[in-house]
This record gives C-alpha cells, structure tokens and sequence, in this order.
C-alpha cells in the first residue's frame, strides 16, 4: 500500500493522493473546472503516486461506456490502482451513519464515505472539489481543493 510519507529516490519525500470522482470528471470533460482541476493534478503527479480507488472507478463508468477510454485518457497520470481496505469499511459506515444523523440527505450516498475513508485509512491525501464534505466526516484527513490550491 501506497503511504503518504515515503521516501522516494534520493531521500525525496513522496506524497500519494487519493484522486475524487469529481477531479476525474473536470479533467476528462470540458467544465469550467477542467484548467484548475488539470493543474493541480498535474502539480500531485509531480508530488508522488495518484491513486485510483476502486469505488472512484466504479463512479467513473457513468463517464463512459468504455474503460479502455477512460484508462487512455488518464494514463498521463499513471494511476496506481487499489482496492478499498477492509479497514476503512467501518469508519466509511460510522460516518455515513453520522451524516444521517444530521439530517443528510438520499442524494449524499455512501460511495463518498467510502472514499474519504480509504483515503484516510491509507494515509493518501484527497484531492476533491467537495473539501466540506470530507472536513465534516474526516477532520484529520490530508485534503487538496480549490480553497486551498487555487
């Protein structure tokens, strides 16, 4: 498993980050989140490993009706593939749980809980454009959005 403090070649610190469905979604259309979402991806490429969560690829099938599209158009960013961690399953639970509590809506579904917690149970960082849903579940977890890149 990818952690988000290794050392790379020549005592360089890499970072991995956990790239959301929504970043994905910016850089394979033509919204007006493709130039910003492009950047800073291109700048986390450059930080160390980007990671592609198996929940975020079951998300992107809705993009396209071909994976062999998807996989050409994202291989620029050599994303490292990984399966969700058992152990991230119930932190995922415990906060879609809480968001309910709160009062959250149906269109809120647990695919975004999953997501926060591989991220955080990996240690990977999260590059998203939904920073306060992730802030609100996951306070500890490391997040890259347009507030704080822009």
């Amino acid at each position: 498993m990818v952690r988000s403090s290794s050392t790379g070649c020549g005592g360089r610190v890499t970072i991995s980050t956990l790239v959301d469905t929504n970043i994905f979604i910016d850089v394979l259309g033509n919204g007006p989140f493709m130039l910003h979402s492009t950047r800073v991806l291109r700048q986390s490429t450059a930080d160390g490993p980007i990671i592609l969560s198996a929940i975020v690829w079951s998300e992107l099938s809705l993009w396209s009706d071909e994976a062999d599209e998807i996989d050409r158009r994202i291989a620029w960013m050599r994303p490292a593939r990984q399966d969700f961690p058992f152990e991230a399953a119930y932190p995922a639970g415990r906060a879609h749980r809480l968001y309910r509590q709160r009062g959250g809506r149906r269109e809120r579904t647990l695919p975004d809980f999953l997501i926060g917690a591989h991220a955080m149970v990996a240690g990977h960082r999260l590059l998203t454009r939904d920073a306060s849903r992730y802030r609100a579940y996951f306070p500890d977890l490391h997040i890259i959005c347009p507030e704080t890149h822009p």
